[in-house]
């Protein structure tokens, strides 16, 4: 075997295997070809829509899906909801020029890790893929700002608190389960304050594994969809 296929499997067997859906290709090719010079990225496939998407997961193993929101056939955020549902091990980071409050808020309750805008530079793209592959969440600092203020506003009303846990901005607030325990509270305020699990880990001197389990149980007692859901509840119960 030569020395540049063992080095090629050597590489294969450590990288990331990523979509990128973009209905342009002008932003889809460039993209691809940009992320496929990180060693521990293999972009597998550029798409068009959702339905490209779906389809390509489902033909090969895919860890991380860079999608754009808005797509003809089947657009961004119905793209996630789907992959949520039936590939809930692939992580969708959002790359799109729209930071309103309805596509951040959407696509996160689809199940996004990750929102970045087009403003973003290679690297941040690259650093966003890792951590959604690591199971973690990586905001735009734009976007995080806007979903904290979004969430703020929108809990500053008094709204019923009966019921299950409600979809982000219906204006229901639902108080915290009794059992949370002292350490899922703090990693509950800490994620209202918009801290992804590598800053909680160092903000509590524990480890990412550990940070992992403490959101998983906080998230299973307290019927907290998703990140966006989290920060919700952490500014409703004043944690944040």
């Amino acid at each position: 075997m030569s020395e540049g296929r063992e080095k090629h499997e050597r590489r294969d067997a450590r990288q990331l295997r990523v979509i990128v859906a973009d209905d342009q290709a002008a932003v889809r090719e460039p993209l691809a070809t940009v992320l496929g010079l990180s060693e521990d990225i293999d972009v597998v496939a550029a798409v068009a829509d959702g339905n490209e998407v779906l389809t390509a997961v489902a033909n090969a193993p895919v860890d991380v899906v860079l999608m754009d929101l808005r797509m003809p056939v089947l657009d961004g955020i119905e793209a996630t909801r789907r992959l949520s549902e039936e590939h809930p091990e692939v992580a969708v980071v959002v790359l799109t020029t729209f930071a309103d409050d309805d596509s951040v808020l959407g696509a996160l309750s689809a199940g996004a890790r990750g929102y970045l805008t087009k403003n973003a530079g290679r690297q941040d793209i690259v650093l966003a893929i890792r951590a959604a592959a690591a199971g973690q969440s990586v905001l735009d600092r734009e976007v995080q700002d806007r979903l904290l203020a979004t969430i703020r506003a929108q809990t500053s009303a008094p709204g019923p608190v009966p019921g299950p846990a409600p979809e982000p901005g219906t204006g229901q607030r639902q108080p915290l389960p009794d059992d949370l325990t002292p350490r899922e509270r703090e990693v509950l305020t800490l994620i209202g304050q918009g801290l992804p699990n590598r800053g909680i880990a160092e903000q509590l001197f524990i480890s990412e594994a550990t940070v992992k389990t403490h959101i998983n149980n906080l998230f299973a007692k307290a019927a907290i969809r998703d990140r966006a859901d989290a920060i919700r509840r952490a500014i409703e119960a004043g944690l944040a």
